[in-house]
């Protein structure tokens, strides 16, 4: 039906959960949190900071793609939990544990994320390979060289 390869997916620990769909045309699939021991099921994310969180899982795409990891809007908007690194890559060489970088930017709320939870997307995205070529002189533009904002402010 398409040439996009299927994503495997290992699980590192029997109890990890696959990423799965909500609704089938869905095109992220949710990650969940994984805490390794038993007497670890939840951490705290204090406001303004960061933690790696592992989904207890190994995924791959094959060549010409990769995964991305995507913050959940849900989390966003109520908690203001977000992916660090949006979006974060898994290229398609890669084989640890996919870890997804949270951050809370929330300036007064503690968030707490449980073994289980729903904690980001994954989603699988074309890869151009693109040669480095080094120049001495980049072609004009109407642009030129103005830096950030250079083309309005509105």
């Amino acid at each position: 039906m398409n040439n996009i390869p299927p994503i495997l997916v290992k699980k590192v620990f029997n109890d990890a959960k696959l990423p799965v769909r909500a609704h089938p045309t869905d095109s992220g699939l949710d990650v969940f949190a994984y805490f390794k021991t038993d007497e670890l099921n939840f951490i705290e994310l204090y406001p303004g900071n960061r933690v790696v969180v592992d989904t207890g899982i190994q995924a791959t795409v094959g060549p010409g793609f990769e995964i991305q990891v995507r913050p959940r809007s849900g989390l966003a908007a109520k908690n203001g939990i977000t992916v660090a690194n949006a979006p974060g890559t898994v290229d398609e060489g890669f084989r640890n544990n996919i870890g997804v970088i949270l951050i809370n930017h929330s300036m007064i709320n503690t968030f707490t994320v449980n073994k289980g939870d729903k904690i980001a997307q994954l989603v699988v995205c074309p890869v151009i390979l693109s040669d480095v070529v080094e120049v001495n002189e980049l072609p004009t533009s109407d642009r030129g060289t103005g830096g950030f904002g250079s083309t309005g402010s509105k």
